[in-house]
C-alpha cells in the first residue's frame, strides 16, 4: 500500500469517529445521502477491491483491452497518425468496452446463479459485440467516409443500422458511468429533435428525418465523433493515464503533505492546510468529489478539533478542492477542450487562468484566518498533522516540474504526458514504499485507461446535444435572445448566461456542462463584443462553480457526510464561501487583462483591483475584520468590492478608498473594544 494509501485509510479512521457522535437515525435524506457519498471509499481503494473481487476471465480481458488501447494510442503518438474515420471511432470503440467490462449489469443481480443475470450478460455481450461491429464499419469504412458529401450523399441501410447502434450503446454507456441526468438531458435533446417542429415561438424549428438525425450525430463536424472526443483521443488519455501513475509513485501524498506541513501551525490552521493541499492536488486532479475524498478525511476532523462549526469545515474543503478544476499547470478535462474549440495552445489557457485561480484559493484563505479570528480559535497548537518528512520526499513532484516545463518550451502535451508517465515509474522505484511490480505497474494502467474511458463517454454523448443545437439553429435563437438583453445591458445579457450554466453545471459533470454551455451561450456572448477566451472561461468558470451550487452539489455533500454536518447548510455555507469564484468572471469580462491579455501595466492594476475585491468579499462573506462586523458593515465591505465591476478610474478609485476606509475603521474600533475588555 502506498503512502497516499497509508494517509487516507488514517483520515478515514479519524472521520469516522467524528461521526460516530450522531445517530444515523436522525439524518434527513439529504443527509444520509451526504454520510453515504462520504463513507464511499476513495477511486484508488474502489478500483483496488473491484479487481480483486472481478473474474479472472474478466480481469484478463480488460488486461488485454488495456493494454491494446494504450498501444494503440502510443501508435498514432509517436509512430503514425491514422485516419480521423479510424482513430476517433476506435478510441470510443475501446472505451464502450471498457465501460461495459468494468460496470456490467450482470453485477447488480442479488444472487449470483440467477437466470436475471445470465440474461443480463446476454444484454452485455450484445452491447459488447455491436460496438465491435460499430469498429468494423468505420475501420472497413474510413476512406469512404472521408470522400463522403454530408446532406448529399444518401444514408444507406448499413449506415442507418450503425448509427442507431451507436446512439444506443453511447446512451447506455452514458447511464450506467455518468450519470442520469445527462441520460435524461440528452433524451430531451433527441426529443426536441424530432418534435421540435410541433411547437410554436421563437424555438421552433423544422425538426428533421430519421436519416438526417442519424447523419447529423454519427457523421457530421458536430456529432458523436467532434472535437470534444477528438480531444479525448489526443489529449486527456495521456494526462489521465499519468495522473495514475503520478498518485501511485508518491507525488500526491507528498502534495498533501506540503499543504497540511507549511500552514500546521498558524491561526485556523487545519483550514488553511485544506485550502493548500486541495489547490495542490488540483493541479494534477480534476475531480473536486475526489479531492474532498482525499485530502478531506485529513482536514475536517481537525478542522473541527481545532473550533471550525462542522457546516464550516465541510464548507471549506469543498470550496478548495473545487477550485482544483480551475489550477494550473493541469485543469480540469474542460480546459483541454476548450483549447481545442478556440484553437489555441492549452499553455495559453493554463497562463490565462493563473490569476483567477490564486484569486480564488486567496478568497479562500483569507476567509478561513477571518473566521479563526472571529471565533478566536487561536494557533492549532497540539492539533498538528503527523507526518512523514516533505524534504526527502520532494523528488517525488518531479514528473510533475518537468511535465510543465515541457510544456513551457513547446513540447506537445501528448509527448509531454507520455516522458512524464515513464519518468513516474522510474521514480516510484527508487523508493521501496512506492516501487511498484508489474502487476501493480499493470493494474495502474488499468486504472489509468478506466479513467480515459469513462472521460471518452461523455464527450461522445455530449456531441449528440451539440449537433442537435447546431442543425435546429437553438444556439442561434439563443444568441438573439441574449443579445437583445445585451443591447441593454451587457450585465444583463451576462447574468442570463451565467444563470443557464449554472443550471447545466448542476445537472451535469463539468466536462458535459462546458460543452453544452458553450454551444449555446458562447457565441451568443462573443457576438456582444467579449473575446473567444475571455467568453468560453466565463462559461467554464460557471460550470464549475455549479458543483458547489445547492441543490445539487456532490462535493459539498462528500464534505458534509465527512464532517457529520448538515448536507443543506454545507451546501449554502460553500456557496458564499465560494462568492469570489461567482465575482471573477464577471471581473474578466471588463477587465480581460486578468486573464493577460493587455499590456503590463493593465495586468498588474488588475491584479491589484482583483486582490482588492477578493480581501473586501472574503471580509463580508466572514463578518470579521478587527471586530466583529455589522450588517451595515458588510454591506459596505461587498459594495466596496461590486465597484470593481464597474468599469472606469473613477470607480476602482472609490473601490479603493472606501474599502482602506472600511479597514481602518474597523480596525480602529476592534483595537478600543479588546482596550475597553482588558
Amino acid at each position: 500500500m502506498s503512502i497516499l494509501n497509508k494517509k487516507k485509510d488514517s483520515g478515514s479512521d479519524i472521520a469516522s469517529k467524528e461521526s460516530g457522535q450522531v445517530s444515523v437515525g436522525k439524518l434527513s435524506d439529504l443527509d444520509a445521502k451526504a454520510a453515504a457519498l462520504a463513507k464511499e471509499p476513495d477511486e484508488e481503494s474502489k478500483f483496488a477491491k473491484m479487481l480483486k473481487s472481478m473474474p479472472k476471465w474478466r480481469y484478463t480481458a480488460l488486461l488485454i483491452l488495456a493494454l491494446l488501447m494504450t498501444a494503440f494510442q502510443l501508435y498514432i503518438k509517436l509512430v503514425k497518425p491514422m485516419q480521423p474515420w479510424a482513430q476517433i471511432p476506435l478510441h470510443l470503440c475501446f472505451g464502450l468496452v471498457i465501460v461495459f467490462l468494468f460496470n456490467p449489469m450482470a453485477e447488480k443481480a442479488k444472487n449470483k446463479q440467477s437466470k436475471l443475470r445470465n440474461l443480463w450478460w446476454i444484454y452485455d455481450i450484445f452491447l459488447i459485440g455491436s460496438t465491435a461491429f460499430i469498429c468494423w464499419y468505420f475501420l472497413s469504412h474510413a476512406d469512404a467516409l472521408n470522400l463522403r458529401i454530408l446532406s448529399v450523399d444518401p444514408m444507406t441501410t448499413l449506415d442507418l443500422t450503425v448509427a442507431f447502434l451507436l446512439l444506443f450503446v453511447v446512451l447506455e454507456a452514458v447511464r450506467r458511468v455518468v450519470s442520469l441526468a445527462l441520460f435524461f438531458v440528452i433524451l430531451f435533446f433527441m426529443a426536441y429533435a424530432w418534435f421540435g417542429q410541433y411547437i410554436g415561438g421563437i424555438f421552433r424549428f423544422a425538426g428533421m428525418t430519421w436519416p438526417q438525425f442519424c447523419e447529423t450525430l454519427m457523421l457530421g463536424q458536430n456529432g458523436i465523433f467532434g472535437s470534444p472526443l477528438s480531444t479525448s483521443l489526443s489529449t486527456l488519455f495521456y494526462f489521465l493515464v499519468f495522473g495514475a501513475f503520478f498518485s501511485n509513485c508518491g507525488g500526491g501524498g507528498v502534495l498533501i503533505d506540503m499543504g497540511m506541513k507549511l500552514s500546521d501551525k498558524t491561526v485556523g490552521g487545519p483550514a488553511k492546510a485544506a485550502v493548500i493541499s486541495s489547490g495542490l492536488m488540483g493541479m494534477i486532479s480534476g475531480s473536486a468529489v475526489a479531492n474532498v475524498s482525499t485530502t478531506g478525511v485529513l482536514t475536517i476532523p481537525l478542522m473541527k478539533k481545532t473550533g471550525y462549526a462542522p457546516e464550516e469545515a465541510g464548507a471549506v474543503e469543498s470550496v478548495a478542492s473545487t477550485g482544483g478544476q480551475i489550477m494550473p499547470p493541469i485543469m480540469g478535462a474542460g480546459a483541454f477542450i476548450m483549447a481545442e474549440i478556440i484553437g489555441v495552445q492549452y499553455m495559453k489557457i493554463a497562463t490565462a487562468a493563473i490569476i483567477p485561480a490564486v484569486a480564488y484559493f486567496a478568497a479562500v484563505f483569507i476567509l478561513v484566518h477571518l473566521l479563526a479570528k472571529k471565533k478566536h480559535l487561536g494557533k492549532s497548537g497540539d492539533l498538528h498533522y503527523e507526518g512523514q518528512p516533505v524534504l526527502p520526499r520532494l523528488y517525488r513532484l518531479l514528473p510533475i516540474v518537468v511535465l510543465v516545463v515541457m510544456i513551457f518550451a513547446g513540447f506537445s502535451l501528448p509527448r509531454s504526458a507520455i516522458y512524464c508517465t515513464v519518468l513516474s515509474m522510474i521514480i516510484s522505484a527508487i523508493s521501496k514504499d512506492t516501487r511498484m511490480s508489474l502487476k501493480k505497474l499493470v493494474e495502474t494502467l488499468m486504472e489509468g485507461v478506466r479513467q480515459a474511458a469513462n472521460i471518452a463517454i461523455p464527450t461522445a454523448a455530449c456531441g449528440i446535444m451539440i449537433g442537435i443545437v447546431v442543425r435546429s439553429g437553438v444556439a442561434v435563437k439563443i444568441a438573439k435572445l441574449i443579445g437583445k438583453s445585451g443591447n441593454s445591458s451587457l450585465i444583463l445579457a451576462l447574468l442570463v448566461a451565467a444563470a443557464g450554466c449554472l443550471l447545466l453545471g448542476m445537472a451535469l459533470p463539468t466536462v458535459a456542462a462546458y460543452l453544452i454551455a458553450n454551444t449555446l451561450f458562447c457565441s451568443a456572448i462573443q457576438g456582444l463584443g467579449i473575446a473567444p477566451l475571455v467568453a468560453n472561461m466565463f462559461i467554464f468558470y460557471f460550470g464549475v462553480v455549479a458543483q458547489i451550487t445547492p441543490p445539487v452539489c456532490l462535493a459539498s455533500f462528500t464534505a458534509a457526510g465527512i464532517a457529520n454536518a448538515s448536507a443543506w447548510k454545507t451546501g449554502w455555507k460553500a456557496f458564499s464561501f465560494a462568492i469570489t469564484a461567482f465575482i471573477v468572471p464577471f471581473l474578466f469580462v471588463y477587465r480581460p487583462s486578468i486573464l493577460l491579455i493587455g499590456s503590463i501595466g493593465e495586468i498588474a492594476i488588475s491584479c491589484v483591483v482583483m486582490m482588492a475585491a477578493t480581501f473586501y468579499l472574503a471580509a463580508g462573506v466572514a463578518g470579521y475584520m478587527g471586530k466583529d462586523l455589522t450588517i451595515f458593515e458588510r454591506i459596505l465591505f461587498f459594495v466596496a468590492a461590486g465597484l470593481f465591476l464597474i468599469p472606469g478610474t473613477v470607480f476602482d478609485v472609490s473601490g479603493v478608498v472606501m474599502g482602506v476606509a472600511l479597514v481602518v475603521w474597523c480596525l480602529g474600533l476592534g483595537r478600543k473594544q479588546q482596550k475597553i475588555t482588558v
